[in-house]
């Protein structure tokens, strides 16, 4: 066993956060019984960086039940819950983690979990897959692929393939339905609108709220917002999304149109400096902007910094920017996930699927890695169906079956009126 966390004595309290999300995880843990029967990762190692929260717990223990020996970093410096990475130490998984790391500390967790020279790697922004492509190159040989959590990954991941750079199979966990129209949608809305509750315990109902970014993590921000009784409005680059706010009820507008009117902007685009000093010079006194993409260059904090003369932490995770125009702007979580930073992530049941996903596509990739070429690849659909399929059965639904004559009838391209 090696590990560095906070402080072990947390761990108590990180195994009953651990069973709670596991009452709340019935897909995972059905897997979990499964891979304890098959040990379908006997004699191979993991390594993983990802939000140490006690859902991913559930998954670590899930990947160690299979036979894995694990090793687990975090994905965010500030993401960590030290009674979850205590509590996982004592269960026998090599944790690197603790809330509040600094740069050089993120990096150096990170070295550790690869010098275990993992054969399978999970990330969640891709931090994991770069250093060893730019830093850790010896460990290539010993990789039969990986998988990335979430959209800013897959970016990277493309961008790679793109100049013919990535050297082992990936598969794009965030792409999948069971993850992305689940997680994406309903995750990030509800555990970001419960970060800033937190943080700034303010009042959502009547306030003007600025979404930066239109994909499905926007759409399941901006449609909570509406929910809790913001006027919204949506900012995008992308034509399509753009008409797509649109016509799901939104205003449409640049963000310096809208910096003039906001009183609460978040950006979630995966892209930096979407709010930077043009806007942040025409907000008006007491706006809050905040952050719920995965790294922290949405926001451009140099920028908020030069403009201002003077800032103190006001409350815990809200920094209050004094500008040298005496207006005032409100910085949540230090620009990071403020989902992460000041609540807890997702919710343990939405992570079921995302988890069970990673799961089983662990399983997949170990048997078919030989197969694979350096690339992004799919979730195969028949493990997305499987954790659609079992996760209604654990809510008590079922649903119908094609019949024979429908099923021909689909596949026929001669049946017409």
């Amino acid at each position: 066993m090696e590990y560095k966390v906070k402080d072990l004595s947390f761990a108590k309290q990180g195994k009953l956060s651990i069973a709670w999300a596991e009452s709340r995880m019935p897909v995972l843990m059905k897997i979990r019984e499964e891979f304890e029967k098959k040990k379908p990762f006997k004699g191979l190692t993991i390594s993983a960086a990802l939000h140490v929260t006690k859902e991913t717990a559930v998954l670590m223990r899930t990947l160690k039940s299979g036979g894995a020996g694990v090793a687990l970093c975090a994905a965010n410096p500030l993401s960590t819950q030290d009674d979850v990475a205590a509590a996982l130490v004592e269960e026998g998984i090599n944790v690197f983690a603790w809330a509040g790391e600094t740069e050089e500390e993120y990096y150096w967790c990170m070295n550790q979990v690869l010098d275990f020279k993992p054969n399978v790697t999970l990330d969640d922004g891709g931090d994991l897959v770069n250093t060893i492509h730019t830093k850790r190159q010896d460990l290539i040989k010993n990789v039969f692929g990986g998988q990335e959590e979430t959209t800013t990954g897959v970016i990277r991941l493309r961008a790679m393939v793109r100049d013919r750079v990535l050297k082992y199979p990936m598969f794009a966990i965030n792409d999948t339905p069971t993850k992305g129209m689940f997680d994406n949608i309903h995750g990030t809305g509800q555990s970001t609108i419960d970060g800033i509750m937190r943080a700034t315990s303010m009042m959502i109902a009547g306030k003007t709220f600025v979404v930066c970014g239109y994909g499905r993590c926007g759409y399941g921000l901006a449609n909570r917002a509406k929910g809790m009784g913001a006027n919204v409005i949506v900012t995008e680059v992308e034509p399509v999304r753009a008409l797509q706010a649109v016509m799901d009820g939104y205003r449409v507008m640049p963000l310096k149109e809208a910096a003039k009117i906001g009183d609460v902007f978040i950006t979630v685009t995966g892209d930096r400096d979407v709010i930077r000093e043009e806007h942040m010079e025409l907000m008006k006194d007491g706006a809050i902007i905040g952050n719920t993409g995965h790294f922290n260059v949405e926001i451009n904090i140099e920028d908020l910094e030069s403009l201002s003369k003077s800032k103190r932490e006001i409350r815990k995770h809200v920094e209050e920017y004094t500008l040298k125009n005496g207006k005032k702007i409100y910085l949540l979580g230090k620009g990071r996930v403020i989902n992460l930073v000041a609540a807890e992530g997702h919710p343990s049941d939405v992570m079921d699927m995302s988890f069970s996903d990673h799961a089983l596509c662990c399983e997949y990739l170990v048997k078919n890695y030989k197969k694979l070429k350096p690339d992004v690849y799919n979730v195969p659909k028949e493990v997305d169906d499987r954790v659609a399929q079992l996760k209604l059965e654990s809510m008590g639904i079922k649903i119908d079956q094609l019949t024979e004559k429908q099923k021909k009838y689909l596949s026929d391209w001669k049946e017409g009126t």
